[in-house]
């Protein structure tokens, strides 16, 4: 079994966690394997019931007081026993910062290879690899794991398209794993829960983003970008230049020392396409690139590419989205 832990707060799904079971699902081709998805914590149902529309084999819920709030502590004690439990060969996790808090100790605990922020899978010498950057972007590496399954696998966010989810012809069967661990043997004691932005957004959950790189010239026009971002009901981004600039807050730059995003629409305002900011962004289902140079990498990533003067094109762009 191919065997997906799902992320989820308050009963409201990662929406990561959709792009995993795309990469379960390619997984699942090569290996000829069902898929399970296991969905921990407390408020179970709902998510469990809206990941029951994927082509999944079944969906489990590992419900627990002891869950919520979230500890490190708390999640690898129920999740080693319950994937004892659930036999598979591979676990497969979204690459948030949760995953990246956890994973690394849970794999550990179980003496398991883990192959982190992946962004495809392929076949190399007969064996499936899994294939993740290294040096910011520039270089990309095939790891095919060693040693006892399971496997621990994340997959980075936007390497794999939420609409490409294969759905079943009916709901997945669901059911319930009693949880297995030792409520005070739990040391940590959580702080809140980590916001990426300050001001409660997290970009890798935005749907549609305006980004700005220096082609905005000057703190005062990124004005520009955000009354397109209103228009469009998207949230406002910058690649790195901005972002050290003291323009935008850091909780705003996508890139590899930033945020990766993976919207349905990203609107590059002004960026040339430096492969740190590509390997933030380049899973978007739609990119739109304006630049006045012709020949800026961004459009070698871009969906549609408008060469000219932004200070041009946005204002008009505006003006069509309200009408």
């Amino acid at each position: 079994m191919i065997l997906v832990i799902a992320e989820q707060r308050d009963g409201k799904l990662n929406r990561a966690t959709w792009e995993s079971i795309v990469g379960a699902q390619q997984l699942a081709l090569e290996i000829r394997a069902p898929i399970g998805v296991l969905v921990p914590g407390t408020g179970t149902s709902g998510p469990a019931a809206e990941l029951a529309a994927a082509a999944v084999q079944e969906v489990v819920t590992l419900e627990s007081a002891a869950l919520e709030p979230y500890t490190p502590d708390g999640f690898t004690a129920a999740l080693q026993d319950a994937i004892a439990r659930l036999p598979a060969t591979h676990v497969l996790l979204p690459h948030t910062y949760q995953t990246r808090d956890f994973a690394p100790k849970l794999a550990a605990r179980m003496d398991r290879a883990l192959v982190t922020d992946v962004t495809a899978i392929k076949r190399a010498g007969g064996e499936t690899a899994f294939v993740r950057p290294m040096f910011q972007g520039r270089l990309t590496a095939d790891v095919v794991p060693q040693g006892p399954a399971p496997h621990f696998v994340t997959f980075q966010i936007g390497a794999f398209r939420v609409d490409q989810v294969a759905r079943g012809a009916s709901p997945a069967p669901i059911r319930a794993l009693e949880a297995k661990i030792d409520a005070p043997a739990i040391r940590q004691k959580p702080e809140p829960p980590f916001q990426q932005a300050k001001q409660a957004v997290d970009l890798s959950q935005a749907e549609r983003i305006v980004s700005v790189g220096r082609g905005i010239k000057e703190q005062a026009n990124i004005a520009i970008a955000q009354k397109l971002a209103e228009a469009l009901g998207a949230e406002i981004a910058a690649s790195r230049p901005i972002c050290d600039a003291g323009w935008l807050p850091m909780e705003r730059q996508v890139g590899s020392s930033g945020q990766t995003v993976a919207p349905k629409l990203y609107l590059a305002l002004g960026i040339s396409g430096a492969i740190q900011h590509l390997v933030g962004m380049k899973g978007a289902n739609t990119i739109v690139a304006i630049n006045k140079d012709p020949d800026a990498p961004i459009f070698e990533v871009a969906d549609y590419g408008i060469v000219g003067d932004l200070f041009e094109i946005v204002p008009a762009i505006i003006e069509a989205v309200k009408q």
